[in-house]
């Protein structure tokens, strides 16, 4: 595991958790929106969902993977959670394309590719390798030369 991931965990779990957090408790505020794609979702998975209840299942989802997310409690697992519930999200919440050029239509697509940068970063902790055969061969290499180098000074 690189330095970087205890600091960068944190770092993104926070708007999952904040976004979660105020799915489950407003989420009227997201149900016309979650509305827009539920249809394609409904007939895909063939079950009739509340739109209510998917909203808050989602919010619900988003805190508990972004807290284990962010404490690096199983981290690749919690990463995945989070980009399954992000994709969903990104498609009904900034849907940029439906709107007509200006402010509004630019903000959409800020947000849109700023959750497509959020799965990418997901999606490299989910494939994240906790041991790095470059640079355990190079931590093996510089302990053999360092035991050489005492064996040549030492008679």
């Amino acid at each position: 595991m690189s330095w970087t991931a205890p600091l960068a965990r944190p770092l993104m779990a926070g708007m999952f958790v904040a976004g979660g957090w105020d799915a489950l408790r407003n989420p009227s505020t997201k149900v016309d929106r979650a509305d827009t794609i539920l249809p394609q979702l409904s007939d895909a998975v063939g079950l009739s969902v509340d739109s209510e209840a998917l909203v808050r299942a989602n919010g619900a989802a988003m805190v508990v993977a972004g807290l284990t997310f962010g404490a690096g409690i199983a981290p690749r697992i919690s990463a995945a959670v989070l980009a399954g519930s992000l994709i969903p999200t990104t498609l009904a919440g900034h849907r940029f394309w439906e709107l007509p050029p200006g402010p509004e239509r630019a903000g959409q697509r800020i947000h849109f590719l700023k959750n497509a940068a959020m799965l990418g970063g997901l999606l490299l902790a989910v494939g994240e390798i906790h041991f790095h055969p470059v640079l355990g061969v190079g931590r093996r290499l510089v302990g053999r030369g360092s035991r050489r180098r005492r064996s040549l000074v030492t008679p």
